[in-house]
């Protein structure tokens, strides 16, 4: 039986998180009231412009305490940047605190001055995530871990306190942040959920998750996918017009960010490829009005198997809050109840299908007769 759609939030870092701490906690107190099941933030360490919440740990615990439904998550912690030990406890911790609401994404990471600054070799990246990715999954399922190689060294340890979710040896939910096909086969060979970027679009990810499984056979992958997360920006209108117009502005908001944050790498604007329009509208983006929206989600769903998707509503902070806010009303009060009445009769007919097959008993092949 397929699991429930879940309909989460994200685009909320750097530019995006400027303003009042308050009115900034009191926008997701909101999103809980319209209905979204959560929001993601991302680490972002030791950089200029990286904005008021380098710790998005410390920013999930503010929300979560203000919150009664909504789940949290990071998208991604940089494992490389980390302790594992230290981060599997302060995640046991705020999960015991959110009463099981908070969810771990982690990712290698690639910002080459964050990694100067903290001494990191970047050729090490590679080895510390997967180390820590798998010594973090056994410490948060409470076993005892050790490392006796690699760049951690430290004798068992049983890491606390333990936390509402630790009932279930796969939570807190631990998600793979990443596009590469290592990063994609690590996650298919230990059978970890991913959470899949807006860049490169998913379908590049998904080609080296498929190659993987190709390789390992099929077993899992349905259920890996479906407990996976996808992104796309969200222009949604009363009419088709108006949620063209607002993709109209946002294109061209876009490709201005990607040449800020190309410049603050080094790179020339010149360098820089010209966004492709219409791609980004095919392959990025849900489109339209409230029926619109809900027949391309429904799309995306039977198309990647994914059963959850992180809205862009602001643009990654190109677009004003009030306009994000403004969509995602309008998401919350007409797409979203029908996306949850179509999952409920898929659910209905998925039951009756079992019953009908239980009722009916194992088929037996007729008798022989001479």
């Amino acid at each position: 039986m397929n699991a429930p759609l879940r309909i989460d939030l994200a685009g909320y870092s750097r530019e995006a998180t400027l303003g009042d701490h308050r009115a900034f906690l009191a926008f997701f107190e909101e999103a809980e009231r319209l209905g979204f099941d959560g929001v993601w933030f991302h680490e972002f360490r030791l950089l200029p412009a990286g904005g008021p919440y380098p710790s998005p740990m410390l920013l999930a615990a503010a929300l979560l305490a203000r919150t009664q439904r909504l789940r949290v998550g990071v998208s991604a912690l940089v494992l490389p940047l980390h302790h594992p030990l230290l981060l599997a406890e302060e995640i046991a911790q705020l999960d015991l605190q959110s009463d099981g609401r908070f969810d771990v994404g982690v990712g290698r990471g690639t910002d080459a001055s964050t990694l100067r600054a903290l001494q990191i070799d970047p050729a090490s990246t590679r080895e510390r995530f997967e180390r820590a990715c798998l010594l973090l999954r056994d410490a948060l399922s409470g076993k005892a871990v050790s490392s006796s190689e690699g760049p951690w060294r430290f004798d068992a340890q049983t890491v606390g306190p333990v936390g509402s979710q630790r009932q279930h040896p796969q939570h807190p939910p631990l998600y793979i942040a990443g596009s590469t096909a290592e990063t994609m086969g690590f996650a298919v060979a230990h059978g970890l959920p991913l959470l899949l970027s807006l860049e490169p679009p998913e379908t590049a990810q998904l080609a080296h998750v498929e190659a993987a499984f190709a390789q390992r056979g099929r077993e899992g992958q349905a259920r890996m996918l479906a407990s996976s997360s996808l992104s796309r920006y969200v222009c949604i209108g009363a009419t088709q017009a108006a949620a063209r117009a607002q993709a109209d502005r946002l294109l061209p908001l876009l490709y201005a960010r990607r040449l800020h944050f190309a410049r603050l790498r080094g790179v020339l604007p010149e360098q820089v490829p010209p966004l492709d329009a219409a791609r980004v509208l095919r392959e990025q983006v849900v489109l339209g009005d409230p029926q619109d929206c809900v027949a391309q989600v429904e799309q995306l769903v039977a198309r990647t198997g994914v059963r959850q998707l992180r809205c862009v509503f602001n643009g990654n902070g190109v677009l004003a809050s009030g306009e994000a806010l403004e969509g995602m009303r309008l998401f919350a009060q007409e797409a979203m109840p029908a996306l949850r009445a179509q999952q409920a009769r898929q659910a209905q007919h998925a039951l009756q299908a079992m019953h009908s097959n239980q009722a009916q008993g194992p088929k037996h092949p007729p008798p022989h007769t001479a």
